[in-house]
């Protein structure tokens, strides 16, 4: 009997986050599927479904069989992994800085990463246009790069923070007085530490960079096209709903697959990391 009211809690506790997710997440995904399975309208969007047998998988078969898909495909997958390598590298030692700085600093530290939120997200953007004009580095690719850098640095700079701020120091102590140099502490205690906070952020800044299109429409040129801005027109310009839905699962498909590859390849080092252990 005392069993009962404990399952009821965790029903009343996991219930509304699943119903949220099979409103806003599941139910969404199965009408873009349905919608990539339509023929586009004489006049955009879809055609009228008179029966089952109208659903085609015609966009799919066009977008695998053009090379030109795959290839910005790859160039988005390549710019994603860019911008997430450079927001490692930038944000790991001001996250650093935070999480060694005095406890009554921290808050105002974290205050001036998100302080660029308060302001409007066009905005910030349009003022790194006034700066690159004049340098004639708008619409290349660096302005692209510095763009999603920009505009994805606090994402990754945050879970790197929480992260960081929970590491015992009493660790690199006890390396120090072993003869560690502050090289050597660094590799071998802090980083292994940092693991899972890079991942984090790494999770944060990859995968809204693959849909975003904003970023590339503004700053970059022609030829910075990239697979949210295929998206894009292909929903607002051509009209041409089923392959536009057809990008987007497509899309959707990559990123969950890249998701259990490194959640298989973490699950696959943390139990390698136990058994030297």
């Amino acid at each position: 009997m005392s069993r009962r009211p404990v399952d009821l809690t965790r029903w009343l506790v996991v219930a509304p986050p699943t119903l949220f997710l099979l409103a806003f997440f599941l139910a969404p995904a199965l009408i873009v599927v349905a919608a990539s399975l339509r023929e586009p309208g004489e006049f955009g969007g879809l055609a009228p479904l008179d029966n089952l047998r109208q659903l085609t998988a015609e966009s799919y078969r066009f977008l695998l069989g053009d090379p030109i898909y795959a290839e910005i495909f790859a160039r988005s997958f390549v710019v994603a992994a860019l911008t997430t390598l450079i927001c490692v590298v930038l944000a790991y030692p001001l996250a650093w800085l935070i999480a060694r700085s005095p406890k009554r600093r921290r808050d105002f530290l974290v205050l001036l990463v998100v302080l660029p939120f308060a302001s409007n997200f066009l905005v910030r953007i349009y003022a790194w246009i006034m700066l690159l004009g004049p340098a004639n580095l708008l619409y290349t690719p660096f302005a692209v790069i510095a763009g999603l850098v920009y505009v994805h640095l606090p994402f990754m700079v945050l879970p790197l923070y929480t992260n960081l701020e929970k590491h015992d120091p009493a660790l690199l102590e006890a390396a120090q007085d072993l003869g560690a140099s502050r090289w050597t502490r660094f590799w071998r205690i802090t980083f292994p530490l940092s693991l899972p906070g890079i991942g984090s952020g790494s999770a944060l800044v990859f995968i809204p960079v693959l849909g975003m299109f904003a970023v590339p429409e503004l700053l970059g040129g022609t030829g910075d096209i990239l697979i949210g801005n295929l998206i894009k027109e292909q929903f607002l310009d051509n009209r041409d709903w089923p392959l536009g839905s057809a990008l987007s699962i497509l899309l959707t498909a990559a990123v969950l697959g890249l998701a259990g590859v490194a959640a298989l390849a973490g699950r696959r080092g943390a139990g390698g990391t136990g058994a030297v252990s």
